[in-house]
């Protein structure tokens, strides 16, 4: 390490690019971040696409090397010995990098650190969700509920390389890895709960670019951003949108806009009404369009959302939001002063919240205008840079130190 630049080596696993990735999406904009800073920046990558293109043999093989990859750690290893990072930086391992990617950094002697972008960590599925609702069952122990279940995929078999994983890494994660970046408090209670060192836990949330321009006036849609299923709250929201719907309106239409398994349903709910358009799937731009024009911004999720990314886009357009007042959507709004909490899972709670939130157009720019300045505290490059380095550097020094968990 040299004049405060540092030397940092990103692992990640793409998710496949046929479904938008805002893990993705955050892997790259850190590692332009760090770059722009002036660090050097190594990345050592596998992307789930390069699986349909492998050999039937390879494909089968797949599912073995979720809890290992003895190529990985080779591989890895010879990067790390050429390079000599500071601090690595592990992202997703699922399902081509595996845990090995810890081992080959402990070979090295480099520190590594870890964001945990879901609960995969403690949770075959990754987002403690089962069968519509919130599934807490291997929190605090051994995954067996999940393979009993066969949470991942409806499957017992997919769900079995899950579970060994944990079963048989979770030491060496929670030994190996320096300092675990969670992306929320309620992430973190939630891993703390579950047995994950609490000593090992940061909170760094995310960060958001500024977008160049952001809310003047109220709006004139109310605007959800989401994947179209059930966890992210979809139905509850339809359901919410009818019974305002059957009251007399709000004045203004719900504008929806992604994709996923629901998408069909909401096309067929939202076809034929004045109330409600259904975008599909928008572009970048396309979205950061949407929101400026935006009154408010929705987020129902009945899953207990780590982050919550779309909300920090609302609060640097000075829009203000509607969420479930749970995991991390519980901790980026601030209930009354940067938007509104309602009940999860509760359509009227949901209805009347939304109804309120645009009634009164001073209150709604005054919730839009803090929202704005939270933004700008917590949320900026520039803060998520500043915690990014002293994330690492913390790890540089405690590894200096000898420091051992």
């Amino acid at each position: 390490m040299s004049a405060g630049r540092l030397r940092v080596l990103i692992v990640h696993n793409r998710y496949r690019s046929e479904q938008p990735s805002g893990e993705n999406h955050i892997v790259d904009q850190e590692s332009a971040l760090l770059a722009d800073a002036g660090h050097h920046v190594i990345k050592f990558e596998r992307r789930s696409d390069d699986i349909a293109s492998m050999s039937p043999l390879a494909r089968a093989s797949v599912p073995l090397k979720v809890p290992w990859n003895t190529a990985v750690r080779a591989e890895l290893g010879e990067l790390l010995h050429r390079h000599r990072p500071d601090v690595v930086h592990i992202h997703n391992t699922f399902p081509l990098v595996s845990p090995s990617a810890v081992a080959a950094c402990a070979d090295a002697g480099i520190p590594a650190v870890a964001t945990l972008h879901n609960y995969r960590q403690v949770c075959p599925r990754g987002d403690l969700y089962r069968n519509g609702q919130i599934c807490m069952d291997c929190v605090g122990q051994l995954p067996l509920p999940a393979l009993r279940h066969g949470c991942y995929r409806d499957s017992r078999l997919a769900t079995l390389p899950l579970t060994v994983n944990l079963v048989a890494n979770r030491r060496r994660w929670w030994s190996g890895v320096t300092f675990f970046f969670c992306v929320s408090d309620a992430q973190k209670k939630v891993l703390i709960q579950a047995g994950m060192p609490a000593q090992r836990l940061i909170v760094k949330p995310h960060f958001v670019p500024d977008p160049g321009i952001r809310r003047a006036r109220p709006g004139d849609h109310v605007l959800c951003l989401s994947r179209i299923d059930e966890a992210k709250g979809l139905p509850l929201l339809m359901a919410a949108w009818d019974l305002i719907a059957a009251s007399g309106g709000i004045g203004m239409p719900l504008v929806l806009a992604g994709a996923g398994p629901l998408e069909g349903a909401v096309a067929r709910w939202a076809n034929n009404r004045k109330d409600v358009q259904y975008l599909g799937l928008q572009s970048r731009a396309e979205c950061s369009k949407l929101m400026v024009r935006a009154t408010v911004l929705v987020v129902p999720s009945v899953w207990l959302e780590t982050f919550g990314l779309v909300l920090v886009e609302a609060m640097a357009a000075a829009v203000p939001a509607v969420a479930a007042a749970h995991g991390g959507c519980g901790d980026l709004v601030d209930d009354h002063v940067t938007g509104l909490l309602h009940q999860p899972g509760d359509a009227a709670s949901l209805a009347d919240c939304l109804r309120r939130a645009v009634a009164d157009t001073g209150w709604n720019l005054a919730l839009g205008n803090a929202a704005r300045h939270r933004y700008e505290r917590h949320f900026t490059p520039e803060v998520g840079l500043a915690a990014l380095v002293r994330g690492y550097e913390r790890a540089i020094a405690a590894a200096g130190c000898g420091e051992r968990w």
